[in-house]
């Protein structure tokens, strides 16, 4: 599955989750895939899942980010976690470029977020989710703080 098919399963799963209220489910779709892609940018562009793996794994997160990776079920995220693991600033920068307010955005993230990751590492190895060896490498850095 490539990156486009999977932020488009993303897009979906905010628009149906009950957290992005009615505003959620009436987004034009084109519209929330740019959104959703500037939320996970890198400075290459794209939805960088590998820095928001590293980003759950630095922040006390890991065992929720493995069961996304894994084949089981998913554990849920928090409003809260979703805030702290993306920043106010982005989740207002997206929610602005919606016309959501930042409580549907965090609504709709909490259902998309796993969705995304689970799917990207879904059949493959947790290599192939982060990007290959150099996403690997990019991750232990950040977790590792050097």
């Amino acid at each position: 599955m490539d990156m486009n098919q999977l932020l488009a399963m993303g897009a979906k799963a905010f628009m149906d989750s009950k957290g992005s209220g009615d505003a959620g489910s009436n987004l034009d779709q084109g519209q929330l895939l740019s959104a959703l892609s500037a939320l996970g940018g890198s400075s290459g562009g794209g939805f960088d899942i590998g820095s928001i793996i590293g980003s759950m794994q630095g922040g006390g997160l890991g065992d929720l980010v493995q069961s996304w990776l894994g084949d089981g079920d998913n554990q849920e995220i928090s409003e809260i976690q979703v805030s702290q693991l993306l920043g106010s600033d982005k989740i207002s920068a997206f929610a602005s470029q919606l016309g959501l307010s930042e409580q549907e955005a965090i609504g709709g993230l909490k259902d998309a977020m796993p969705k995304i990751i689970d799917q990207a590492s879904s059949g493959g190895s947790l290599l192939d989710s982060v990007g290959g060896l150099s996403g690997a490498l990019g991750m232990a850095s950040k977790f590792f703080g050097k």
